[in-house]
């Protein structure tokens, strides 16, 4: 039964993937370091072939973790290649995810085993069902945000911390002294706002001498000092800037300089009232009631939540720099369904009480289809490249340029599949195809330039009354005409209106254009 229910962490995992295999502009750093990694490698030379010194982006991030996935993905790609799973470089793009998927759902089992130790086998049952129906954490834990690298090491100290006996007071020194280094690492590296979530942590280990002051400092020193030059020997040498440390410059240019404003700012309470209930759906009601019952509970949730109410004093906000707390919610919404249902066989209100977590779940399941049938239909980027690949196939010296748009929302490199890079040593079937065809993405080129320009044969842009192809894109949801005047419709018109509530609004995003004669 709980490998049962680990495979289907995995499973939820990959499903996401496999349905939204397209990324959006948030993620393309990351996925791109993994792309130049993989087809150029690392060595001096091999630099000047990266995306990121023609797309810099506001800051510079880190490679630590492109790399690291970029490696650990090579072995699952030539066991895809020799199973017959890979076509072209698009293919690479979705085992890339897969193996990031795999890692977050892996440590998620982890924290399940834990779960089942300290708190019983339904507690951490209902934390599986919990998780794999929210929409948030499953779909994005294989894409390469870089807050879905700064996850694993999050929740893996979340791992040590929780796995204990069911009566022990405080976590075994050793393993919180893995849980503090692991933090200290994710703030150095991946993301600084994780410090917000170590501070607190520290203090409540003081505070319940979990630790001593002497061993909470040497175990931070040591840890930031081989974080900090790990980083600044890894990210200096692929930036060519000397030295370099990501998440300090972060920290000046979003912090001390104020420039996340200018991404937008949000009231302080946004992340109580938007982002967790967004994140946790049903969970949240079930947390208050795991928070209330069980001193085990409050535990891990006290640091979270003074988390949440010291990032909440910087203006710019969005989910995912409060994501590191779902799985704390969701092991106090667990303990609270599992009370709930540990009722059914008492009274009536037993049994209202275990139907109410069932609606709560299934709930969750339909909030989580809806967002995931939306985001399917959400990156047109993605599937216009992928349809002009297809239209194109057979057709050489082609050079397409590719609108602003379209690269923030799915025409990643890996989509570039008709062009040279290809992977060193593997052999895909685009690779003996069509040799001549140039990716142009320069920005800021106005229609008319693009005219001017002889070379560009073909272009993926917004709308034009002469396109070869339309791609639609998720607008939103709309009450089903059917539904206003039912009496109305035919027999089958109603009840298709009555089975279908909900119908997706689309409207064309990006058009394909031929330049005449091309």
């Amino acid at each position: 039964m709980d490998l049962l229910l680990e495979l289907l962490l995995l499973a939820t995992s990959w499903i996401h993937v496999l349905l939204a295999p397209y990324t959006k502009v948030e993620e393309s750093f990351n996925l791109h370091a993994v792309h130049d990694v993989l087809m150029y490698g690392v060595g001096h030379e091999a630099l000047l072939n990266y995306d990121h010194f023609i797309f810099p982006g506001a800051v510079p991030r880190t490679f630590i973790g492109g790399l690291s996935l970029a490696w650990s993905s090579y072995p699952a790609i030539l066991v895809a290649q020799k199973l017959g799973c890979v076509r072209d470089k698009s293919d690479l793009q979705i085992i890339v995810r897969l193996v990031l998927a795999t890692a977050n759902a892996m440590i998620l089992c982890l924290i399940r085993r834990a779960l089942s130790r300290r708190f019983g086998g339904p507690t951490s049952r209902f934390y599986v069902l919990l998780t794999c129906t929210q929409f948030h954490l499953p779909f994005w834990m294989g894409r390469t945000l870089p807050n879905m690298f700064a996850l694993i090491p999050v929740n893996l100290a979340l791992y040590f911390c929780v796995n204990r006996g069911p009566t022990s007071l405080r976590p075994s020194q050793r393993n919180f002294d893995r849980a503090l280094a692991l933090l200290v690492f994710t703030a150095a590296v991946f993301r600084s706002e994780v410090v917000l979530l170590l501070g607190p942590l520290a203090l409540q280990a003081l505070f319940y001498n979990y630790t001593t002051f002497g061993r909470l400092f040497k175990v931070g020193v040591l840890s930031g000092t081989a974080s900090a030059a790990a980083t600044i020997l890894t990210d200096s040498y692929f930036w060519q800037r000397w030295p370099l440390w990501p998440e300090l410059y972060g920290v000046y240019f979003n912090v001390i300089e104020g420039k996340s404003a200018e991404w937008g700012v949000s009231p302080f309470h946004t992340y109580f009232t938007a982002c967790l209930p967004k994140l946790l759906l049903s969970s949240l009601p079930l947390s208050i009631l795991g928070f209330l019952l069980d001193s085990r509970v409050r535990e891990p949730m006290l640091p979270a939540l003074a988390f949440v109410l010291l990032i909440s004093s910087l203006g710019h906000k969005e989910w995912r720099f409060v994501v590191y707390v779902v799985p704390v919610f969701n092991i106090a919404a667990a303990k609270g369904a599992s009370w709930l249902s540990s009722r059914r066989k008492s009274t009536v209100f037993g049994r209202l009480c275990f139907l109410v977590v069932i609606g709560l779940l299934c709930c969750n399941g339909f909030v989580t289809y809806m967002l995931t049938a939306a985001s399917m239909h959400n990156y047109p980027g993605g599937e216009a490249l992928s349809t002009f690949n297809n239209l194109y196939v057979a057709q050489e010296n082609v050079h397409v340029h590719i609108s602003n748009l379209a690269s923030q929302t799915g025409a990643s490199l890996f989509l570039h599949t008709h062009a040279p890079p290809y992977l060193p040593g593997l052999e895909v079937a685009d690779a003996s195809a069509a040799h001549n065809w140039t990716y142009n993405k320069t920005e800021h080129l106005s229609p008319k330039a693009l005219s001017a320009t002889s070379e560009v044969t073909h272009l993926i842009a917004e709308m034009d009354t002469f396109a070869v192809e339309a791609v639609e894109s998720f607008d939103r949801w709309s009450l089903n005409t059917g539904l206003r005047g039912i009496v109305k419709q035919g027999l089958m018109d109603s009840i298709d209106a009555l089975l279908h509530p909900l119908r997706m609004v689309k409207s064309e995003k990006l058009v394909i254009l031929e330049r005449k004669g091309a």
